[in-house]
């Protein structure tokens, strides 16, 4: 009878060599996190942990992919060796994004081994905002929506997901949740251009007087031109408002191409 846990380890375990580290290893970790092992033949240690890394390989289900590399076989390996900084083998070093991420060495226990590779993982909380990511960049901002807030319903501190349902409820008006989802997190890039908008959403209610208000009072109403412009026109009076101004604006219209536009025009004031 086949035994079914053995067959599903070896659709996650693979032997690299120096030929296909870099594509296996490297490249193939911008798409799942994949773990090296590193043995030798003659390593008693190592004949006791690879079966364990195997086992787990298959129960995770292709979660990670396990590359093992004989050492004494392979020129790379010395070198991954000599990177880790480890002396000895077995020795297991977790590529993600391209990276060593994390290692471990000695023969470990099924338990520790499990452990490592949670961390590693991406938590539930994570696979779930990656979700949503997708799903807001395909237009259904409702059920992206949904998947952040179900996110943050598993990790309150996940990052990505606040900023994601923050940048969504800001652009629809709810601001006020939008800034105190987002504001903790700054000066993270994506949360500051959320504040953006938080910004340009909240001229509209502030008073002031010159050049730089009226300008701004256009921006709330959607009227990017000219609020653009009359920045412009404000650096004579004002370039440090007027530079904000414009920055807070470009964040705010993203991709629109009055941004392609008016980004030279402000250098050329700026320089």
């Amino acid at each position: 009878m086949v035994d079914m846990g053995e067959m599903a380890a070896a659709t996650h375990v693979v032997d690299v060599t120096d030929a296909d580290f870099e594509r296996v290893v490297v490249e193939g970790s911008m798409q799942r996190p994949v773990v090296v092992d590193m043995w030798a033949s003659w390593c008693a240690p190592c004949r006791t942990l690879g079966p364990t890394l195997e086992k787990v390989a298959g129960e995770r289900g292709g979660a990670f992919l396990l590359a093992k590399l004989d050492v004494d076989a392979n020129a790379v390996g010395n070198a991954l060796l000599q990177a880790v900084q480890s002396q000895g083998i077995p020795t297991v070093v977790a590529f993600s994004g391209g990276q060593p991420v994390n290692m471990f060495i000695g023969a470990y226990p099924e338990e520790e081994v499990n452990r490592f590779i949670d961390e590693i993982l991406p938590t539930e909380a994570e696979v779930v905002t990656e979700e949503a990511q997708a799903v807001e960049s395909s237009g259904d901002l409702e059920s992206a929506e949904s998947g952040y807030r179900a996110a943050l319903a598993k990790d309150p501190t996940n990052a990505e997901a606040a900023v994601g349902l923050a940048r969504i409820l800001v652009r629809r008006g709810d601001v006020e949740e939008g800034r105190a989802l987002a504001e903790p997190l700054l000066p993270d890039p994506d949360a500051a251009r959320v504040m953006a908008v938080v910004r340009v959403h909240e001229w509209a209610s502030m008073a002031g007087e010159g050049p730089i208000w009226e300008a701004r009072r256009a921006a709330s109403d959607g009227r990017w031109r000219e609020a653009l412009d009359g920045f412009l026109a404000a650096f004579d009076s004002d370039p440090d408002a007027a530079r904000e101004s414009m920055v807070d604006v470009f964040d705010t219209l993203e991709d629109d191409p009055l941004v392609k536009e008016y980004r030279p025009k402000l250098a050329a004031r700026l320089f």
